[in-house]
């Protein structure tokens, strides 16, 4: 089974797609699984929680103070600008876990010294991400024995499945998802942000950055 477990909606200040449009645009592409991780927003799941032809998992993009962290499983929203290790927690009083976010992004990753070992896992590629950067993340969650996720991080209907992860096909619940996720019977695959994506992104992170006054998204 096939899961794109980095996906964002309208709800996401940088996002424009619609949720009937992701969840056509998954069956589209053949998957069975999709998190809709919004930038600090929690209200996809609950348009999207009794949909039956494919598993949704309950997610949020959070901002700590040092970079994203990929929240999967939770049971509501978690607060944005907290410490790493106090979103992790917030993430796991949650009945969440806590994944770090294409790490070594510029702009938005972590950085290898915050990947810390609290986190249960390691986003391993990302398809806005360059690919040099997907090795290095995915090296990364191997070194720290943690368990790997793959997505598309998208934010427009056309690129939803662009990465992925791929599961065992017999689950059936998100819980299923969460659990395969914590035993690393993941594998990740998609396609990398090429050089001219690459220049596109710089241009348009800097100029939202400066809009929003110089802040994190």
């Amino acid at each position: 089974m096939k899961a794109d477990l980095h996906i964002h909606s309208n709800f996401s200040n940088d996002g424009v797609s619609t949720i009937e449009e992701i969840l056509n645009s998954a069956r589209m592409r053949g998957l069975g699984c999709i998190a809709v991780a919004d930038h600090n927003r929690f209200e996809a799941y609950d348009l999207m929680k009794d949909v039956k032809d494919i598993i949704i998992v309950p997610a949020e993009e959070v901002s700590s103070t040092e970079g994203h962290i990929l929240a999967y499983g939770i049971d509501c929203y978690i607060e944005r600008d907290m410490s790493i290790i106090d979103t992790i927690n917030a993430i796991h009083d949650a009945n969440g876990i806590a994944v770090a976010a294409h790490p070594f992004r510029w702009w938005s990753g972590l950085g290898e010294k915050n990947v810390i070992p609290e986190f249960d896992g390691v986003e391993g590629f990302n398809a806005r991400s360059k690919k040099k950067d997907n090795a290095r993340a995915f090296r990364l969650g191997c070194e720290m024995n943690k368990p790997i996720t793959g997505g598309s991080d998208s934010h427009t209907p056309n690129t939803v499945g662009d990465g992925y992860t791929t599961f065992p096909s017999e689950l059936k619940t998100w819980q299923d998802v969460i659990k395969a996720i914590m035993n690393s019977e993941t594998e990740i695959d998609g396609k990398s942000r090429g050089p001219g994506d690459t220049l596109r992104y710089g241009t348009k992170s800097i100029t939202q950055w400066i809009g929003r006054g110089f802040k994190k998204m």
